[in-house]
Formats: structure tokens, sequence, C-alpha cells
């Protein structure tokens, strides 16, 4: 009972607090990314806390053009709005007559024709009772006399100038999202003390052990520095060489808004077991008010499909899968769990977590059963 407490105080402390265990995380593995720039800076004779400052500038600076190409892109697709809205609304009436003669043929082939008569039969008298029905409460109606029309009572009318529909919508969205963006300001920060401090917080770490649980602490540390360092910075790599490869296929083919097609669908592609569906469908939905013809949704999906498997069975076991050892299941559990506690940020930061816990179990003798239970 006292472990199931426990495991039920952890998951309630981790719900109630997700927005600040969300940034901390996310902080890790954003300082894990940009330890290697760090490390070649060093190299370099720069010190390390100048060496941080460099990293972490830089990385808010991408962060600012990939937003300002992101935001370009997102007012012209504003613009363009009603085309896809008309396109897909031709799609869906294609659709339903489609669907409406396939049941129609399935009826004639199931339904005899003698029956299908006798049925039309009698819905034209049942619609000829109806109208019936319909001319003589009619012709009651007429004789009843009619009461006399009240003018409807007048009412105050103010006069209110409304707010501009743009500044509603924006002040909305801050005053949801203001705990998650005041949150959000504190990554940068804590990327920047997490690399910078680094070496003084670990060698301090240590010296709070000794003897044995000292050495396991260091494995454990080092374990959980290389499965997120390989995850973290092999699926990086791996979406911005996914992103370039198809960016330049989707401009090579006019698809509209590739500068922001291609990463969504690079990065989406990455998705344990929903990579290949989530990769085509931002392309098949930028291509709807462009290319109506079939060909063209065939040709981009094959090729799509083409660099997400090359990338799922070549470069993602040489990049990652050498040293994240999980089995699908656990996969599978690991991003529902996570995704009921943090939501859409659970899933993306499910497998690094259950990795980082993995590599925990494997460095404590104790609770290696528990690793082997996790693993491949």
């Amino acid at each position: 009972m006292s472990i199931l407490g426990a495991l039920i105080l952890i998951v309630g402390v981790l719900y109630i607090g997700r927005l600040f265990f969300i940034a901390l995380v996310s902080a890790v593995l954003l300082a894990f990314i940009l330890e290697p720039l760090v490390n070649l800076m060093m190299r370099l004779r720069l010190p390390r806390g100048l060496s941080s400052f460099i990293a972490s500038a830089l990385m808010i600076f991408v962060l600012y053009l990939g937003g300002v190409v992101a935001w370009s892109q997102a007012v012209g697709l504003w613009e363009d709005l009603p085309v896809y809205t008309r396109r897909v609304g031709e799609l869906m009436d294609t659709a339903t007559i489609r669907i409406e003669q396939v049941e129609k043929a399935a009826q004639d082939l199931m339904v005899p024709k003698r029956l299908r008569e006798e049925a039309e039969q009698a819905a034209k008298a049942a619609e000829a009772a109806e109208a019936a029905k319909k001319v003589v409460r009619g012709s009651k109606s007429r004789q009843r006399p009619v009461d006399p029309v009240m003018p409807p009572p007048v009412q105050e009318v103010r006069i209110r100038q409304d707010e501009s529909p743009l500044v509603s919508a924006v002040y909305e969205w801050l005053d949801k999202y203001t705990s998650s963006l005041l949150m959000a300001s504190f990554v940068p920060f804590l990327v920047y003390f997490f690399l910078s401090w680094r070496d003084h917080f670990r060698r301090n770490f240590m010296n709070l052990v000794q003897g044995e649980k000292r050495e396991i602490i260091q494995r454990a540390w080092d374990g959980i520095g290389r499965v997120a360092r390989a995850y973290v910075v092999g699926n990086f790599i791996l979406g911005i060489f996914l992103s370039i490869i198809t960016a330049l296929f989707l401009y090579y083919v006019k698809v509209p808004y590739w500068q922001i097609v291609a990463p969504l669908s690079a990065f989406l592609s990455l998705v344990p077991y929903l990579g290949l569906p989530l990769a085509v469908l931002p392309p098949f939905l930028a291509m709807l008010p462009v290319y109506p013809t079939l060909p063209a949704y065939i040709l981009v999906g094959t090729v799509v499909s083409f660099l997400h498997l090359m990338a799922l069975n070549l470069l993602y076991p040489k990049l990652v899968g050498a040293r994240v050892h999980l089995n699908p299941l656990v996969v599978t559990v690991a991003m529902m769990f996570w995704y009921l506690l943090w939501g859409a940020a659970g899933l993306v930061l499910a497998i690094p977590i259950t990795a980082g816990m993995k590599a925990v179990f494997d460095s404590i003798p104790s609770l290696r059963g528990y690793g082997r239970l996790l693993g491949d």
C-alpha cells in the first residue's frame, strides 16, 4: 500500500505541477542538444560560461527566425483560407455523391426489383395521403378568425463600440495561455544555467554521497546523458535532414507554403507508429487548392513515404536506436500515460523520459529487472 500511495502521490504532483515539469524537462533536453556546440567552442579556448551564452543566444535566434517564417506563412494561409474551405466543401460533396451512388448500387443488388417497386408505390401513396391532410388542415385554418397582429414592443437601443475582432482574439489567447507563456519564458534561462553550471552542479552533487552509492549515481548520470543525447540530438539531426530533403522536393513540385510544410512533415514523421500518416497529411492539405487531380497526390505521398521509410530503417537505428532500447509495448503505454498527464507536450517527452528511467534502472543493481522489463 505504501508503494501504491507513493505512486499516486508522484502522479498527482506531476499532474498538478505539469507546467513546471514540462518547462524543466524541455530545458534539459534543449541543453543536451546544445551541449556538443558548447564543447566545440570550449575546444576553441572559450570559457564555458561564454560558450553557454553564445549557444543559448543562437538557440533563441533560430527560434525567432522560425517564428517569423511561420508567422509569414500563417498570414498567407489565412488569406487563402476561403479557397481551402471551398475546395474541402467540393471534396465533401463529391464524396457524399459517391457514397450515395454506392449505397444505391448495393441496394439494387440486395433488394429484388418487385420489392423495390412495391416500396416506391407505398412511399408515393404515403406522400399523397400526407399532401391531402395538409390541404384539409389549410382549409380549416382559413375559416378561423385572424387575430390582430400586435406591434413588437419598443426596446431600448444601446449603441456600443465593439472591439476589434483581432484584438479580442489576441486577448483571449493570451488570457488562456498566460501561465504557459510565463513558464516558457524561463526555458532559455534554464538552458543557459544547465549548460554553464553543469560541472559545478555535478561535482557538488557527487560530494553528497560516498562509496558505492556514488558510483551508482555516476553510472546513472552517465547513462541518462548518453540516452538523452542519443535520442534528442539524433532525432533533431534526423528531423533537420528530412526537413531539407522534403523542402527541396516540395519546392520542385510547387507545393504552396513548402517553407513550413516541409519541417512540419519531417518532424511529424518521427512520431512513433503514427509518423507515416502524419508526415503525409501537411503536404496533402497544402495541395488542396492547387492540385485537383489524383496523380499529384500519389506522387507526393509516395516520395514522402519513401523518405520516412528510409529515415526510419537506415538512419534512425544508427543515430538513435543503438542507445535507446525500449520495446514497442512500453513506448505505446508511455505515450498514452504522459499524454494523459501533460497533453501534447507529454506525447513529445514520453520517450526520452522513459529512456532516462530505463538508464537509471540499468545502473542500479536492485532495479535492473525493471530496466530489462522496459528494454527490447
